[in-house]
């Protein structure tokens, strides 16, 4: 059986009016587009992009500065400290790194900063916990002492620190040092994990509560893990200042033996003298540990510090 034939479809022209034409379409000019105008957020974004680049090359040179030098001679900086390098040699780095007594002085500051570390974040989230879930007046009396614990300087406690190490038989120790950067850096993690433990939510310690668990079981079981961003980024920011200080291991270690790298860096610099192929060096093996530190950990202490937009 055939089908019939299909027919095609005819599409009606669009009606015009009689003694109209069609208006052709503008055509866009080939070339380059022109520039827009300069509006005041354009202008705003060229001046920050400029700010952004010129402060980045004001904080990139030094240490370009620094390590140009440290791989130069004597001679040739004598010639032309801030000129171009004409020679190199690893030298500087060898003498400095036996001057300074390298090994024995890295492990000591990574002995120093872990403990610290270690105390400061268990000890502040401990004390921080109460103080976030407690409203009496007494918890807001404590907080606030510990708020002003961050304003005093560490110059105006250095004696009777001193004299209170002395009478406890804690100079020229680890010991010492560890409590003295505890004592120093505790008000600092108390106002961070206050702060953040503020922001969590207090169903989650009631849901606990319920299910019977205790404080203590309640604070290392559902606080502690979400504390990771918070402490993330108090490590950071304390690991980097007690690696740097020189003036607690300075005054209160005597041995040689038993300071810290950054100490026995800058005890190159002379009150009369610098000679930078010397400093520069050492200055620069004393931040390495720290640095290949955070670049093996950098991922997971973005991670951390990220981790609190999604909590």
């Amino acid at each position: 059986m055939t089908s019939p034939p299909s027919t095609p479809v005819s599409v009606p022209e669009t009606v015009r009016p009689a003694g109209k034409r069609a208006t052709p379409r503008p055509r866009t000019p080939a070339g380059p587009r022109a520039a827009a105008p300069w509006t005041p957020r354009r202008l705003a974004a060229g001046l920050g992009t400029t700010a952004l680049t010129l402060g980045t090359v004001l904080f990139v040179l030094p240490f370009v500065f620094t390590i140009v030098t440290s791989l130069r001679t004597a001679a040739d900086v004598a010639r032309s400290p801030l000129g171009i390098p004409h020679s190199f040699t690893l030298k500087n780095f060898t003498h400095a790194f036996s001057q300074i007594h390298y090994g024995t002085s890295t492990l000591n500051t990574l002995l120093i900063t872990g403990l610290s570390c270690v105390l400061i974040t268990v000890l502040g989230a401990l004390a921080g916990y109460p103080l976030a879930r407690i409203t009496a007046g007494w918890s807001t009396a404590v907080y606030r002492l510990f708020i002003l614990g961050t304003s005093i300087p560490v110059f105006v406690v250095v004696a009777p620190l001193y004299l209170l190490m002395r009478d406890l038989n804690l100079l020229d120790t680890y010991a010492g040092v560890v409590f003295i950067y505890t004592a120093l850096n505790l008000p600092l993690a108390v106002f961070f994990y206050t702060s953040f433990i503020r922001q969590i939510p207090a169903d989650l310690e009631e849901a606990a509560a319920l299910d019977g668990c205790g404080a203590l079981r309640t604070f290392f079981v559902v606080i502690l893990p979400l504390l990771r961003p918070v402490t993330s980024t108090l490590l950071t920011f304390i690991s980097l200042q007690i690696w740097n200080d020189l003036l607690v291991p300075l005054v209160f270690l005597q041995d040689p033996g038993k300071r810290t790298v950054m100490v026995n860096a800058y005890s190159f610099i002379d009150p009369h003298t610098v000679q930078p192929t010397t400093l520069f060096p050492a200055a620069l093996l004393g931040v390495l540990p720290l640095l290949v530190i955070f670049i093996f950990f950098q991922r997971q202490m973005v991670a951390g510090m990220s981790a609190g937009a999604v909590k």
